[in-house]
């Protein structure tokens, strides 16, 4: 374990910081990449991609609950963010998003995280019939979850 050498000024800031100021670490995210769960059939992938996240993160809330203890530190979310959904779901229909959706918003509850991030497009550069179907799934997808997040990318200010 290495050792860090802090005043005592910088640890009566720190304690301050944590008793008075609410100090605490908002959130944490897991990445996982779903590129190897990608199927020709809505019920595989599905299957793939709980299994993956469920495997993946099992273990998350609990190294987090071990952070805060540790450190002395609260950890008020635990997220996961996966591989944007339009760039997995093949040929995806709405109805196939849609369960697509709640798989993950299952695996999310599942591994008792807060947040599960990843039902997301990218028009940026055109709109695939995959994003156009997951713009049209997104009500219904976020009015049937829980902890899912989702967001459509229209616009980069970066190179091309």
């Amino acid at each position: 374990m290495r050792y860090l050498n802090f005043s005592g000024e910088e640890i009566l800031e720190t304690i301050s910081m944590v008793r008075t100021e609410q100090l605490d670490i908002r959130t944490i995210t897991l990445g996982i990449s779903l590129f190897d769960c990608v199927s020709d059939a809505g019920a595989r992938l599905c299957r793939n991609v709980f299994d993956k996240v469920t495997t993946v993160a099992k273990d998350l809330h609990r190294v987090s609950a071990e952070l805060t203890r540790e450190f002395g530190l609260p950890i008020i979310n635990n997220r996961i963010a996966v591989t944007p959904v339009s760039l997995i779901a093949g040929r995806s229909t709405g109805n196939d998003l849609l369960q697509l959706a709640q798989t993950l918003d299952r695996a999310a509850q599942a591994v008792n995280v807060d947040f599960i991030g990843g039902f997301s497009a990218h028009v940026e550069k055109g709109m695939t019939k995959v994003d156009a179907n997951l713009i049209a799934a997104l009500p219904q997808a976020l009015a049937s979850t829980q902890r899912l997040c989702a967001s459509v990318n229209i616009g980069s200010t970066g190179p091309d």
